[in-house]
């Protein structure tokens, strides 16, 4: 857990309990619904990663499976494993991006005794599927 620093006074506020998820509201109206420690900021990167990263690859399963569409029923019979597989390497993915941007982003907000928004942890789930949908293309020419 990371360490509060000294010279952050009232940090979390007094009475302050965890928003539940997914609380997408900005503090400046709700003060309630900020996130303070860094298991919170964890937590909510992590599952808005999965979260998107879910969602994309099941878009990108009903596409290769619509392109099987007209093939002969022996193919379908293999076609089952391509979700399973997809399902998988999107977990896979997710747990270690959403780990990796929760932790370093609740580290930054707590060293500067910060209150994170709930739509900071959303922003970077994005952030984390467009990186992904970016580096999947391949880089043509040189220099």
């Amino acid at each position: 857990m990371a360490a509060v620093p000294s010279d952050c006074h009232n940090y979390p506020p007094e009475g302050y309990i965890s928003p539940k998820f997914p609380s997408l509201c900005w503090p400046p109206q709700d003060s309630y619904c900020a996130l303070y420690s860094l298991w919170d900021s964890w937590r909510y990167t992590l599952l808005w990663t999965l979260i998107l990263y879910a969602l994309f690859h099941l878009g990108a399963t009903g596409i290769a499976l619509s392109m099987q569409i007209g093939k002969p029923r022996s193919v379908w019979k293999y076609l089952i494993a391509v979700p399973v597989i997809y399902a998988l390497v999107a977990g896979a993915e997710a747990l270690f991006t959403g780990s990796v941007a929760g932790i370093l982003l609740g580290a930054v907000y707590i060293s500067g005794c910060y209150q994170m928004p709930t739509w900071i942890p959303f922003i970077w789930g994005w952030i984390n599927v467009l990186i992904l949908i970016v580096s999947s293309f391949t880089i043509q020419g040189g220099l």
